[in-house]
């Protein structure tokens, strides 16, 4: 239970203040973490009151059996469409081979995706959470912006030359006639928001050399695939590349 001020009848062990996940919100409100929790609330707050500060206090109502069941069918429908995806182009994606390869009639897929576009937009954000994470892992030293570039060019770049389906999805309009949901393109929004503010540690803060940056990350990797797919041809440029682009970011700044 979360509450601005503790109601009477129930014992707090004591006053967190943290930034509360409500049912996958962010909130920024003081919370009390009470004693008594009821099963349909699902709360995360991270102690600023304990030593260890990282760590969340949670408590999570389980999910479901039948609503367990039908992440599980989702998850693997998209994996499926995925494998499809790779074999035949990602825009030649069949419901009917997808119902096929899951073992289930075509009808029965919108039990679980309501239309084809909606297989598509999961997948999409499948995508940018998965860029999200590869990033999230990259060290950002600012005072080393070319070894730091040239790290996230490399990534960038082997991160698309994982899977051709998934470039085409997330960056060119490789299926004819559909376009991201709202829902699924905030969470490619997300990750480009957060790259903005990344990047700018390094200097790059106007929007005109970040679209700069994001044409020679796209471009190498397009080149790396379409070109030399396994190889390493354009993914050897990656410290060249992030020279180049700093040097021209930085100049007139006195920067080296």
């Amino acid at each position: 239970m979360i509450s601005r001020v503790p109601p009477s009848g129930l014992t707090l062990p004591e006053r967190r203040v943290g930034r509360p996940i409500v049912d996958g919100e962010l909130l920024d409100v003081p919370v009390w973490v009470l004693t008594e929790v009821p099963r349909a609330v699902r709360l995360t707050v991270l102690e600023t009151s304990s030593t260890d500060r990282s760590r969340p206090v949670s408590a999570s109502a389980p999910v479901p059996v039948r609503e367990r069941r039908r992440q599980q069918t989702r998850a693997e429908i998209l994996e499926a469409a995925w494998r499809l995806a790779e074999r035949d182009g990602i825009a030649a994606l069949s419901l009917r081979e997808l119902a096929t390869e899951v073992g289930m009639r075509a009808p029965s897929l919108y039990t679980y995706f309501e239309s084809k576009a909606a297989i598509y937009d999961a997948m999409f954000a499948q995508g940018y959470r998965e860029l999200d994470a590869m990033k999230a892992g990259l060290e950002l030293d600012p005072d080393d912006p070319v070894g730091t570039l040239e790290r996230n060019i490399e990534a960038f770049v082997d991160f698309c030359g994982e899977s051709l389906a998934r470039f085409q999805l997330m960056f060119t309009p490789a299926v004819p006639g559909w376009q991201p949901s709202a829902e699924a393109y905030a969470v490619s929004v997300t990750t480009y928001e957060r790259s903005v503010e990344d990047f700018a540690r390094l200097g790059i803060e106007e929007l005109r050399h970040f679209d700069l940056l994001t044409a020679l990350l796209s471009g190498l990797a397009s080149q790396q695939l379409a070109n030399d797919p396994g190889g390493d041809r354009w993914r050897r440029l990656s410290r060249e590349a992030a020279e180049m682009y700093l040097a021209h970011v930085h100049k007139g700044r006195g920067q080296p």
